[in-house]
């Protein structure tokens, strides 16, 4: 499951058998208002599931990601990358949750929520919780919401790049961990217009 060209995932429900492994890759490009629903149960021994997604918006689209990913089996692991952002009015929001059952020993999971805003009309709320019902785990959450760093920008402008050029360079760097292979242009294209 999951490996090979970037295809667009449908939104819903997945189970994830003993040893089979689902890798996900959402992309939400400006002018997309977008709401993904996603659940995934890792059913079986050694199942694991792997999701990535970028998101950028620039006028008043509303992106809403909501992530449920439940560890019912031992040693599972799951791992979550979401990086966007959001300039103009836009409104996105993260909600990710990660549940272990008590059964689910050995289990690792990790989730991580990361976000630039570029306008003081744009707003992003990510909540990323974790609800761990065994003893022998590995898990961690993580999130951020902050601006371009503004010491990068004037680094790269001393060494004569374009301040237009230093903010694209800075946004690509922060995007590339979830550009999906095959995209990177496609999403380049997408910055500059940011």
């Amino acid at each position: 499951m999951g490996h090979g060209k970037y295809i667009a995932p449908p939104v819903g429900q997945y189970q994830v058998q003993a040893g089979e492994v689902l890798n996900l890759q959402f992309v939400v490009l400006p002018g997309e208002s977008k709401e993904i629903d996603i659940a995934i149960d890792l059913c079986g021994p050694g199942a694991e599931a792997h999701l990535k997604g970028l998101y950028l918006s620039k006028a008043d689209e509303k992106v809403r990601f909501k992530v449920l990913m439940h560890h019912r089996a031992p040693a599972c692991r799951s791992t979550q990358l979401f990086n966007g952002i959001a300039g103009g009015e836009a409104d996105v929001r993260f909600d990710g949750t990660i549940v272990v059952a008590p059964d689910a020993q050995q289990t690792e999971a990790f989730q991580e929520n990361h976000n630039i805003v570029l306008t003081e009309s744009a707003k992003v709320v990510t909540k990323p919780q974790l609800e761990i019902y065994a003893d022998d785990v590995k898990c961690s959450h993580g999130a951020t919401v902050g601006q371009l760093n503004q010491d990068e920008i004037f680094y790269m402008r001393s060494r004569g790049i374009p301040e237009k050029e230093a903010k694209t360079l800075q946004m690509l760097s922060f995007l590339s961990p979830v550009i999906p292979a095959g995209r990177e242009e496609e999403v380049e294209k997408a910055i500059r217009s940011l």
